[in-house]
């Protein structure tokens, strides 16, 4: 084979027959771990989603007011607290990863309890950041009624968020062994739970949509003790379950020197596109500019749960690879995972144009809306082609453990190009919608060009090197 500096990512013509049968044998092993790896990923993101949608439904119900501060509030909180816990969580995918890989299988249990206790600590501030939500909104320009129900719905969001941050860091934990069955069960349980719970709470107990944000706060409890209880009594964790112990406390600088990076990079996309729907209120005839962006947000976030679900293997596969000291298997990891989603992105970008008359029809029944949604379909097919690559990149950062420059391309990216280009196309040439949009475009093609150099130019045999490094940085007491 090749040494860890000479492979390539593709065989050149100089390869002999065995070595091209067995480079492609590789190749197809490997993109059958990721979609084995992949598609459990995706049906927990559908299932998650799926309670958003049917919380949004029951919500709908009550009127328009209570719509709209359900929206508002779920808006707000994934902006100032679960989007910043998912990505201090993400630090984990490459510790936990390169540590199991590296078969150091005591310490997954040690790096996760550091990631709870981190979660927690921040989850206080942001509790008490939510509990002020009512005072906020109306500094900038919200009715009152829209406010008070807002209010309500984030505080009763609170005593779940503490669940949220444990089941983020449980999840992790088994991810990085790819035991993500049990994150299928949990989601499937929590949703078989939270249909009845919060059709109950809403409509029987009468607490409207603050009944809704109740059924998500004790299911955030259903899934954290599904994961605990599978963690503590399946043989499959039996390597890496250990009890807690005060090394948990030390050593958190190392974890938060990835983890406010893998931050960083999730929130910074994330928030450009809520800024966006922010500004999307004060174009000419608000409601249909909302309306529409949300739509087309809807549908962006649907179809990115596959390269979420094939990024996500990749990262488990990369840090992995580079824990065992494996640097022509994290190659192959990547190019096979850009592969298989470059594919499933042309097909799903054609069949979003050839569907582009129906996808305003699933969301409305006004004509003007359908009318603008087919219109923005073509812009949104191109998004869906650059978000599927930057899903499976930006999966690849993190198990590699290079989030602090996924962060700044993110920064550059969006905040320098994305956004500006957004404005300027959407107010000064009056575009709007479409203009925002063609930001996004804009921004995405660069994040994804950055993220492919930086991917391209790694010296894999370094970045496995470093790998050991850091999981052998910290010595236990036991060791």
């Amino acid at each position: 084979m090749y040494s860890s500096s000479e492979a390539p990512l593709l065989l050149t013509s100089g390869n002999s027959h065995d070595e091209k049968r067995r480079w492609w044998r590789e190749a197809v092993e490997e993109s059958g771990r990721l979609v084995a790896l992949g598609a459990p990923m995706i049906a927990v993101a559908l299932l998650q989603l799926m309670m958003q949608l049917m919380s949004t439904i029951m919500v709908g119900h009550l009127g328009e007011v209570a719509l709209a501060g359900a929206a508002i509030a779920n808006s707000l909180t994934a902006v100032s607290g679960f989007s910043i816990l998912i990505g201090l969580a993400s630090g984990l995918e490459t510790i936990c990863g390169q540590a199991y890989g590296a078969e150091q299988y005591h310490k997954l249990s040690l790096y996760t309890y550091r990631s709870i206790i981190v979660l927690l600590f921040v989850s206080v501030p942001i509790a008490i950041l939510w509990a002020f939500i009512p005072e906020v909104l109306p500094l900038i320009g919200e009715e009152p009624q829209i406010t008070n129900e807002a209010g309500k719905y984030a505080l009763w969001l609170i005593p779940g968020l503490f669940a949220f941050s444990v089941a983020q860091c449980f999840s992790k934990f088994l991810q990085c062994q790819s035991l993500i069955f049990p994150m299928v069960l949990s989601s499937l349980i929590t949703l078989s739970v939270f249909i009845p719970l919060c059709w109950f709470m809403v409509y029987k107990a009468g607490m409207g949509n603050a009944g809704a944000a109740l059924s998500v706060s004790i299911c955030d409890w259903v899934e954290v003790t599904v994961l605990g209880l599978y963690i503590n009594f399946s043989p499959s964790c039996e390597k890496t379950r250990a009890p807690p112990s005060w090394e948990a406390f030390s050593g958190i600088g190392s974890f938060m020197r990835l983890a406010v990076p893998s931050a960083l990079m999730i929130c910074l996309e994330w928030w450009s596109y809520e800024l966006l729907v922010l500004l999307s209120g004060i174009l000419p005839n608000p409601a249909l500019e909302t309306s529409v962006l949300s739509i087309c947000i809807s549908t962006v976030v649907l179809l990115y749960n596959l390269p979420y679900g094939i990024g996500t293997a990749a990262s488990v596969r990369v840090s992995n690879e580079l824990g065992a000291g494996n640097p022509n298997g994290a190659r192959l990891v990547v190019g096979v995972a850009l592969s298989i989603v470059a594919c499933s992105a042309v097909v799903v970008s054609v069949s979003l144009l050839a569907l582009r008359h129906f996808i305003g029809i699933a969301f409305s029944n006004e004509e003007e809306v359908i009318s603008y949604v087919t219109r923005m379909i073509p812009v949104i097919s191109i998004s869906v082609i650059t978000d599927s690559l930057q899903g499976v990149l930006s999966g690849v950062a993190r198990g590699g453990g290079w989030q602090h420059l996924g962060a700044y391309v993110n920064l550059g990216a969006f905040y320098l190009v994305g956004i500006p280009v957004a404005l300027f196309f959407g107010f000064a040439m009056q575009l709007r919608g479409m203009g925002f949009w063609i930001g996004m475009i804009a921004g995405g093609a660069i994040q994804v060009t950055l993220l492919s150099v930086i991917t391209a130019t790694t010296k894999w045999d370094k970045m496995a090197d470093k790998a050991k490094e850091r999981v052998f940085e910290e010595r236990l007491p036991t060791q």
